[in-house]
């Protein structure tokens, strides 16, 4: 039998992942998808990659009877708004891909939904914040550093990513002629992603304090986030190696190679890959996701089969784009 799902905000690109991702799960089925602007509308409509997929419309009724599951793509703050104005089921799961619940003080009962670091929560858990695009990258980038107390200097990070991450909603910044063939930064040293980081180091590694500088850059692709990372190490290269093939062993998405490597390795999948190299008294860490998928619609679903004991890679077995 089928886990039952709800989805309400279904209308932006995490949604339309989202979407995908679920019709293709072999234990998956969608009981509705909710969004009050476009009900009665086919999903295909919309999601017009779906387009052959799924007869499934949009519904701006709601039923928490007989679901397993709830995911959260509504804006930020429409979470929190939407739990405390409905009655949802003690035994309800809720996968939130919103920033509403993703601090320790938010309350709400929520697990950090990164699987790297939090994997044995997550599968005890019946609610779950979903991690931030950039967030998740950085902190695959760092966490085997933290987790071995390594982090004892300025850590300088610099990250770029596609327009998809800036929502569906076209802004001045977002729609093509500013975006293509352009690159520009913003929120220089003060992104709302650097608490989720900070919080996840700091659980590996409570005496951290060195400043980390964050740069995130816009740029003139869809899809994708390439981060990278440096700071003061004194491992040889060996060594470092070892320690991320060793703290990334059992990791079901996430890979570190090394090569050298290049955006098209993750886009469209699951997957992060990790590159550590050594440059003198300095570790450079280059980790690259899909913004969309390990970034957020990706792995809520892998987060999804934690919480129901599925294989922990069902329905996100993705190809990379190629080249």
């Amino acid at each position: 039998m089928k886990l039952k799902v709800g989805i309400i905000g279904g209308a932006g690109y995490t949604a339309g992942e989202l979407i995908r991702l679920l019709i293709n799960h072999p234990e998956v089925e969608i009981r509705f998808v909710h969004s009050t602007s476009n009900a009665g509308n086919p999903i295909a409509g919309i999601h017009e990659g779906l387009i052959g997929e799924t007869d499934l419309v949009f519904s701006d009724t709601l039923s928490f009877d007989g679901i397993d599951a709830l995911f959260f793509c509504s804006a930020h703050g429409d979470s929190r708004k939407f739990m405390e104005t409905h009655a949802l089921p003690e035994s309800l799961k809720i996968i939130d891909l919103s920033t509403d619940f993703r601090h320790k003080e938010t309350g709400g009962g929520f697990v950090y939904g990164l699987p790297e670091l939090n994997k044995s929560a997550i599968q005890t858990a019946s609610r779950i914040a979903n991690p931030g695009c950039f967030a998740t990258t950085v902190q695959l980038a760092l966490l085997p550093l933290a987790a071995k107390g390594l982090l004892k200097d300025d850590i300088h990070v610099n990250a770029i990513t596609g327009s998809t991450g800036a929502g569906v909603k076209p802004e001045a910044t977002t729609h093509f002629s500013w975006r293509a063939d352009n690159i520009s930064i913003y929120k220089p040293f003060e992104h709302q992603h650097l608490k989720e980081i900070t919080e996840s180091l700091l659980q590996l590694q409570p005496e951290w304090s060195s400043p980390l500088h964050f740069i995130p850059v816009r740029g003139n692709f869809t899809r994708g986030i390439f981060a990278t990372a440096y700071t003061a190490c004194d491992l040889s290269s060996e060594e470092i190696k070892k320690l991320y093939s060793e703290f990334y062993r059992d990791a079901a998405f996430t890979f570190v190679t090394d090569r050298n490597p290049d955006l098209k390795q993750v886009t469209n999948t699951n997957k992060c890959v990790v590159y550590p190299e050594k440059y003198g008294n300095r570790l450079l860490v280059i980790a690259m996701t899909d913004n969309l998928l390990k970034g957020a619609s990706g792995q809520a679903v892998q987060n999804f089969n934690l919480m129901f004991g599925l294989d922990e890679r069902s329905g996100l077995r993705l190809k990379a784009n190629g080249f």
